[in-house]
């Protein structure tokens, strides 16, 4: 996410982390490098000079230049400053109304508008607990009725039918009766999106918000337009209320000047932002742990809820049950291992969240190449028969070859996830009396996470 930024930020918070003087002449340098990251980050010039204002006044001040450390008070000030032109902490979504709540989703072709109506549909189930409707007014688009149908029954939410040859404000009103009528908590509307803004589209979606009378009017922007995102998030907020921003593949996104830039221009919060493709890549956009990311701080506390989110903490259990009494860790344990740590997001977007430092430790593994040796390890112990995932001492030669024609491998990647699986099979021995279960519960607290992280480098991975 936002990785040249990323990259040249945390550079420069370093070394200004290392200053122990701090004067006018270095502030400037400081400065310059951190005005031509954020231009090249494609964050809208207004926005450069607002917050290369702002910073050069408190660096100046007493408050930097009093500092017994003013190399950490100057990052200090960079991280918060970043953190207020995004808007401070966390804007959350009203649905302070007679239900059902009406959340109308507006903006381009191909910003993600769609997906994200599912994934806002499987948000409000899981962290809200609320009955979700919802209803595509896209009549123009022919797949996009059936797209919404299909992440929907995904988000575990109820869609409500449309066809292409009804008009959007009739869609609408059905869907809103019988959102009524079964009482639903939440419709979210699904709205058209163009390549480019014309009259058509804003006088289409200015009738229904005068019809549906939205809580919520959220713009769906696709955060590596960078500029142009800004552009269009304008243009939309001169036609509509807007309530707040969504952003969507800011974990695609290179440049993250929109990010920094669409609060500022539009006045609207960011409330959420989408950081991979899974119905579940949905955050709450916190602006103050965003800023930390874009400096390279890293953010413990997504990466621990991600964590926590991902552990099956009752599959944990009965491995641990089964390691006590003495059964002992075979390769569908394995197997399971490596599916858990899919269920998680991926080595990279748990890298994503690490800071700099420890993420530049593990990035000398190339994640991609890592990620595809566990879906490699992952074919091949589905291409073992059960009894050999049970008694892997059955494996020998003439099996081995077996396996590996199955799973498309040699036999000697056979031979080496045989071996990392006896490793692991000697360190669950290890734990045989309660272990195992005591480091998987840590590992759903900040204490644990710090530990695992910071007492001792990056974790074992299976790989």
């Amino acid at each position: 996410m936002a990785s040249a930024l990323t990259d040249k930020l945390s550079r420069l918070v370093k070394e200004m982390r290392g200053q122990a003087r701090i004067t006018e002449s270095n502030v400037q340098d400081m400065l310059r490098e951190v005005r031509m990251a954020l231009l090249e980050a494609d964050v809208a010039l207004p926005v450069v000079r607002d917050f290369i204002a702002r910073v050069k006044d408190k660096a100046l001040g007493q408050e930097v230049l009093g500092s017994l450390k003013p190399g950490q008070a100057l990052v200090g000030i960079v991280n918060s400053e970043l953190a207020a032109t995004m808007g401070e902490g966390i804007a959350d979504i009203n649905l302070n109304a007679q239900p059902p709540a009406v959340i109308l989703m507006a903006g381009l072709q191909g910003a993600g508008k769609t997906t994200t109506t599912a994934k806002l549909a499987k948000h409000l189930i899981d962290k809200r607990k609320k009955k979700v409707l919802t209803v595509s007014g896209d009549v123009y688009r022919p797949a996009a009725i059936e797209q919404l149908k299909t992440v929907t029954a995904q988000a575990g939410a109820e869609w409500f039918p449309s066809t292409p040859d009804q008009k959007p404000r009739d869609i609408a009103l059905a869907a809103l009766d019988y959102a009524k009528r079964h009482y639903f908590d939440v419709l979210l509307v699904d709205t058209a999106g163009r390549l480019a803004i014309d009259e058509l589209l804003m006088q289409e979606i200015k009738d229904l918000h005068a019809v549906l009378k939205p809580v919520e009017t959220l713009f769906v922007v696709d955060a590596m337009q960078g500029q142009d995102a800004v552009n269009t998030a304008k243009a939309f907020k001169e036609a509509l209320p807007l309530t707040g921003i969504v952003l969507t593949k800011l974990d695609g996104d290179s440049r993250g000047g929109a990010a920094l830039s669409v609060r500022q221009i539009t006045g609207a919060p960011i409330k959420f932002a989408g950081v991979s493709e899974k119905i579940d890549g949905l955050e709450v956009f916190d602006a103050s742990r965003h800023a930390q990311r874009v400096l390279g701080m890293g953010d413990i506390v997504a990466l621990v809820e991600q964590v926590t989110k991902g552990v099956d903490m009752e599959a944990a259990q009965r491995l641990a049950e089964k390691v006590k009494s003495g059964d002992g860790f075979d390769l569908n344990d394995f197997l399971a291992q490596l599916q858990q740590m899919k269920q998680m997001g991926g080595l990279s977007t748990l890298m994503d969240k690490l800071p700099t430092e420890l993420a530049g430790k593990a990035g000398q593994v190339d994640m991609d190449k890592a990620e595809r040796e566990v879906r490699r390890k992952e074919g091949i112990i589905c291409s073992m028969t059960m009894k050999e995932r049970k008694h892997p001492a059955l494996i020998k030669a003439t099996r081995k070859k077996r396996i590996a024609d199955g799973a498309g491998v040699q036999v000697q990647e056979v031979n080496r996830l045989l071996k990392e699986f006896e490793q692991m099979q000697a360190m669950m021995k290890k734990m045989k009396g309660g272990g195992l279960m005591k480091m998987m519960k840590r590992m759903g607290g900040m204490k644990g996470m710090k530990n695992m992280m910071g007492g001792g480098g990056m974790p074992k991975l299976p790989f």
